[in-house]
């Protein structure tokens, strides 16, 4: 019998996205070796890259490897070309919902040790949908929403929260304030929850929830939030697991999915290997689960406690001096060892 296999399309993109993306790869390399499964891979160019050699950040050669690939791994996008990369990909592709996991992993020295949830952020509409104008001196961005995305990504939260075995749904919103956007959503948030009633539902302002997730993340499982929102929510989240080395998500839609450490570039540390590489192989990991090698991921979720925990390895914003490669290559010992 064939040996199934995945065409996983690579995309750096700028600034540290070079480093940590070949570091997942590193990890991913090994985990070809012996998995049940192959995989292919099919580099791509965004950004500085893409616009040098076909005179577009995001370029067509780009999204047409996107679609003919099984997922995707994507590493980071930087000015000018930020809004132009990720907006392209997230509307090219209807990746509609960004799950970003707010997990604290033993040893990585997070604030706190409990947080174990997930921020659903929509990522196609409300006000990073870019609707707006200058009139004068009216400078305006307009928060937009459709009925239709309010209700997927209300249901992605419910379905998703199924599907993880998870018990709680939170809304975040400005309901009292967004008379026109959070309220109507907020109402359809409960009359859709009636539909899971294994799944329990609250809604929260969005900026007790912030100062909530600072306090007591462990009283959080899936938090829903309007983009710009769930942008901000999901780096609060990082600050309380280690820092942005372990802010990891999931760009999911009805097709091919994306998937990416969420610090940026630091174009400061980039080509210089010393950088954090846990986000990128956390995505990694997540995209493996996503394509339904859960048992996989779990062996590489074991692999990187194993080095966390053990301490020897560590790159300088975990008080170590290891590069890049060094975390990189720990990780796929393990892995190796475990077989």
């Amino acid at each position: 019998m064939e040996k199934k296999s995945y065409r996983i399309g690579i995309i750096p993109g700028d600034g540290i996205g070079r480093d940590v993306i070949r570091a997942a790869r590193i990890v991913l390399d090994a985990i070809a070796e012996t998995a049940p499964f192959g995989l292919s891979y099919r580099p791509m160019d965004t950004g500085d890259a893409a616009v040098e050699k076909y005179g577009h950040p995001l370029p067509q050669e780009t999204l047409d490897g996107m679609a003919a690939s099984d997922a995707v791994l994507f590493g980071a996008a930087g000015d000018p070309h930020t809004s132009a990369i990720l907006m392209g990909m997230r509307l090219g592709f209807n990746l509609y919902a960004n799950v970003r996991p707010i997990i604290a992993l033993p040893g990585s020295r997070a604030a706190k040790p409990a947080a174990n949830l997930v921020v659903v952020r929509e990522n196609t509409e409300g006000l990073y949908r870019s609707v707006g104008y200058i009139d004068g001196d009216y400078h305006v961005n307009l928060r937009v929403f459709t009925k239709q995305g309010m209700e997927r990504i209300i249901r992605f939260c419910f379905e998703y929260a199924l599907k993880e075995g998870r018990k709680k749904v939170t809304f975040t919103h400005k309901a009292h304030m967004l008379t026109y956007t959070d309220k109507p959503m907020r109402e359809m948030f409960y009359e859709l929850a009636r539909e899971y009633p294994g799944i329990a539902a609250e809604d929260m302002t969005i900026d007790a929830c912030a100062m909530q997730i600072v306090m007591h993340p462990e009283r959080f499982d899936v938090v829903f939030a309007e983009n710009a929102n769930g942008d901000i929510l999901s780096d609060v989240g990082a600050g309380v697991i280690g820092g942005m080395g372990f802010a990891y998500a999931g760009n999911i839609g009805d097709g091919v999915s994306v998937f990416e450490p969420i610090h940026g570039t630091a174009p400061k540390y980039a080509d210089k290997n010393v950088v954090n590489p846990m986000a990128a192989i956390l995505a990694a990991k997540m995209m493996l689960a996503h394509l339904g090698e859960r048992v996989t991921a779990d062996n590489l979720e074991k692999a990187i406690i194993e080095v966390l925990t053990e301490g020897k390895v560590r790159t300088y914003d975990l008080g170590g001096s290891a590069s890049t490669t060094d975390v990189a290559e720990a990780i796929a010992a393990k892995l190796r060892r475990r077989g």
